[in-house]
């Protein structure tokens, strides 16, 4: 079975309760997206909770807007939304010496062999890790 995940971690200098009140903050996205496809936050609420929309202004060739709900959430510790395909981005922060251990993965799993081709053939899950690579990068500068 081919890969239908990409993720990484980091640690940043932050409590989990601040790295997480940025997670939950859609409007601030835009700080630290590290694809370089969130564009602007459209209609946000200040803050997410389970079952909450955003709607973000994307780029990934083709401009686009695409509306997100969220799917998991426990503050402090984990949070992902989702969009109307079933993959979706997840952040699981963890208490560690010297501040909040920060996870993201970008997942796929929910994809079938068939229904995973077209994805695959835009990029990913190679795409996912860049930005995730490029968002972690950005997110431990953020509290530094």
């Amino acid at each position: 079975m081919a890969a239908r995940t990409a993720s990484g971690s980091v640690v940043v200098p932050a409590p989990p309760s601040e790295v997480f009140a940025l997670l939950a903050d859609p409007r601030r996205h835009t700080e630290i997206d590290g694809s370089g496809t969130v564009q602007a936050i459209v209609d946000a609420p200040e803050r997410l909770e389970l079952g909450s929309t955003f709607s973000v202004a994307m780029q990934m060739g083709a401009k686009y807007r695409t509306t997100n709900r969220v799917v998991e959430f426990e503050p402090d510790r984990r949070i992902a939304w989702k969009h109307f395909a079933p993959h979706r981005w997840r952040y699981e922060l963890e208490p560690v010496e010297g501040g909040t251990r920060v996870t993201e993965t970008w997942d796929a799993s929910r994809y079938n062999a068939l229904t995973f081709l077209p994805v695959r053939a835009l990029g990913f899950p190679a795409k996912a890790q860049a930005g995730i690579d490029g968002t972690l990068q950005r997110l431990r500068e953020r509290f530094s």
